[in-house]
């Protein structure tokens, strides 16, 4: 059944099959696009962001002139005070929530600075970071910082070069904590594109050894700068881990069945594959490094493509390993997932994203999380009853054969659920003895008092009379001393003739 439910993938199951072309940038330009950027791939967002931030500052400076006139002639035409600012004051309202609609740059973030300042210096110095993860980020911040001065003597002007520029990006971040997560991404996406195209038009290095080098910089810098923008407090990045990780724990019931995973956990060399596929989802949350993150995810990734190849015995096509992603997910409840996802999107090298075997796991890892957030009966092909019953928690999918039961990724795990219902299937013939022993000890009371009943019923019917002993009869071959009258016995005799 499940291979039926497979070859109908795309009429059932609208939320798992993805085609390659839904993958790229919706521009056409061929690059990989992204959730976080509408669709469109690194670089034609930013042409899209700048037209849209040039359009909405020209906006806002016209709003701001307006507002200004409205002012002057409502002192003007002798209107009271407080008529006149509750004018603006509206103004401004409606236009504040315009702008968090838009999320773009506007001329109200210049007057509203030094209060959005002070107000996050409070929330800093509330949650201040405990002096051992102040400790621990020194030690790995100053052996990066030691492992990037190496690498840069390699280079030697250029490398001087970009030392240069790193500390003069950090030394301008360190003024702009200020400002919001879209900016400071901003900024980094420049900085990026700006010490790339130095390398190539100013000391003509080689395409290879600028990769390479902007695998460093982005090494080095970005691990001074984590602590200040991961999960920044100015967003609902938590929020959104929280709501992912509460959505997760509550599809706990969904088998690999109802997702179609292409993957027998039977297998010990499968099992292996999975499990080192959630310990690599699970990893990313403890790497500092946007190039580091996107790592684990492609180890993961080729766990996955490994398990569903040894499992098939042929290489796993984009139908296959979508599924099992999804699944790995769910398995691994990975912690943080929104915010690591948001971390990558925003300051990782927007050429790692665009293209190459990076670029395309990310992607996909974003489609799962999509696809799970909208998981619903017919992504899994249950009815709406089922699926609302195992959502609630009032039911749990019924196991299934041991063939096709749903195993855990620990082999104990596994062995233990198998235990567990051995136990459940003696303890049921248990009380199945146990009421027809009594049944047979009832039917046994019932029967000695039945016949009881009859016996007693008979002799009271028909009374037994004792006769008393009658003389015991002689023996035939006895002495007959009471017959004398008997004629004697006959006498053989000889014949003479």
């Amino acid at each position: 059944s499940c291979a039926r439910r497979k070859m109908n993938l795309k009429s059932e199951r609208r939320g798992i099959h993805v085609d390659q072309s839904e993958l790229l940038c919706k521009k056409g330009c061929g690059y990989y696009g992204n959730p976080a950027w509408q669709g469109f791939c690194s670089k034609c967002w930013r042409e899209e962001y700048h037209k849209a931030r040039q359009k909405q500052i020209q906006e806002d400076w016209e709003l701001a002139e307006r507002l200004q006139r409205e002012e002057e002639e409502a002192y003007a035409s002798s209107q009271s005070t407080q008529g006149a600012q509750s004018l603006t004051f509206s103004k401004f309202e409606e236009k504040k929530t315009n702008e968090k609609t838009r999320k773009v740059t506007t001329v109200k973030k210049f007057f509203t600075a030094s209060s959005r300042a002070g107000a996050k210096k409070e929330i800093q110095e509330a949650k201040a970071p405990s002096p051992s993860i102040h400790r621990q980020a020194s030690i790995e911040t100053d052996r990066v910082s030691k492992e990037f001065i190496e690498f840069i003597r390699t280079y030697q002007k250029p490398g001087q070069d970009i030392y240069k520029q790193c500390k003069l990006f950090l030394d301008t971040m360190s003024h702009k904590r200020d400002l919001s997560i879209e900016e400071q991404s901003e900024c980094a996406q420049d900085f990026y594109q700006n010490v790339a195209d130095r390398l190539q038009t100013r000391w003509k290095v080689p395409p290879e050894k600028v990769e390479k080098a902007m695998d460093e910089v982005e090494k080095y810098i970005m691990t001074r700068q984590y602590k200040y923008v991961f999960c920044p407090e100015t967003t609902d990045d938590e929020k959104k881990d929280l709501a992912v990780q509460k959505r997760i724990r509550a599809l706990h019931w969904v088998t690999p069945q109802m997702l179609c995973v292409p993957v027998s956990e039977e297998i010990p060399e499968v099992s292996d594959m999975v499990v080192k596929a959630i310990t690599d989802i699970i990893e990313m949350d403890s790497k500092r490094v946007p190039r580091d993150k996107l790592a684990c995810i492609t180890k993961c990734s080729k766990h996955i493509f490994n398990a569903i190849k040894i499992t098939k015995n042929e290489p796993a096509s984009a139908d296959d390993f979508l599924p099992t992603l999804i699944y790995i997910v769910l398995k691994g409840n990975p912690p943080r997932l929104q915010s690591n996802i948001q971390y990558i999107t925003r300051f990782c090298n927007p050429s790692r994203l665009m293209t190459g075997e990076d670029g395309y796991y990310f992607t996909n890892l974003c489609c799962a999380v999509a696809f799970i957030e909208k998981l619903d009966a017919q992504s899994l092909n249950l009815s709406q009853e089922d699926f609302d019953r195992f959502m609630m928690g009032q039911t749990s999918p019924k196991k299934q054969e041991s063939d096709s039961f749903s195993p855990d990724v620990c082999l104990g795990v596994k062995q233990m659920c198998k235990s567990l219902d051995l136990l459940s299937q003696l303890n049921e013939r248990q009380e199945r003895i146990v009421s027809e022993a009594k049944k047979l000890e009832k039917d046994l009371i019932d029967w000695t008092d039945g016949i009881t009943k009859e016996v007693e019923d008979i002799v009271e019917k028909y009374p037994l009379e004792i006769k008393p002993k009658s003389q015991a009869l002689a023996a035939i071959d006895s002495e007959n001393v009471e017959n004398d009258k008997l004629p004697p016995p006959l006498q053989p005799q000889v014949y003479a003739g």
